[in-house]
């Protein structure tokens, strides 16, 4: 946390300070502070102020970190914050639905580049629903082809084992059974395509993770 979000904590946490309470008369004159309209224009600021949250509060509700915050905004996922009198960086509370969104939507394999193009029509004023339900099904697609190289990888795994339980029920120890030696008995074709069904779904899953944050 910097030293600006740590102001930000300071700033939370000081709410839960105890105060001193007075008890005060009011004066029903229109002379009371009750009535005073200046004092009602610091109301009104002080909700204005409501509708804001300072980035370290919003990480916080959002279960980020505030580094985050800054790669959405350069992402174009969130706008740039309001700076406030004091310097601290403060966004619109409807934010914090657009984190979670963003947070649930990396969940089921949307990137940050995806979701800056969507939001970006979305703040436009268009509806992108399609968009978006043709990348869910391109993913869907990709799973499918994922869960079928694994499968040809575990029934690979499988072949290999028996082959092995055999070799090893020929040869008692101390004796060397050669079980790494049979892969080079086998041909190297095997070999390679054992090789590529065990890498593809595990680069694919990299891929996805240095497009995400």
């Amino acid at each position: 946390m910097d030293a600006e979000d740590a102001e930000d904590a300071e700033d939370c946490a000081g709410g839960n300070r105890p105060m001193h309470n007075r008890k005060k008369e009011l004066d029903p004159g229109t002379s009371s502070r009750v009535y005073n309209p200046l004092e009602g224009e610091q109301v009104r600021e002080a909700n204005s102020k409501q509708k804001y949250l300072r980035s370290g509060e919003l990480a916080r509700l959002a279960g980020v970190s505030t580094d985050t915050l800054r790669h959405y905004e350069r992402k174009g996922l969130l706008e740039r914050p309001r700076r406030s009198a004091n310097g601290y960086r403060e966004y619109p509370a409807s934010d914090l639905d657009r984190v979670r969104l963003v947070r649930g939507a990396l969940g089921i394999g949307f990137t940050l580049d995806e979701l800056a193009r969507i939001f970006s029509v979305r703040d436009r004023g268009g509806a992108p629903c399609h968009q978006v339900r043709a990348l869910a099904g391109a993913k869907l697609a990709e799973v499918e082809t994922q869960l079928g190289e694994l499968t040809a990888f575990r029934n690979e795994l499988r072949r290999l084992l028996k082959d092995w339980d055999a070799l090893l029920a020929t040869n008692s120890p101390p004796e060397r059974a050669g079980l790494l030696e049979s892969l080079v008995t086998k041909g190297s074709r095997r070999r390679t395509r054992s090789s590529d069904l065990a890498q593809a779904p595990f680069n694919r899953k990299k891929q996805g993770k240095e497009t995400q944050w």
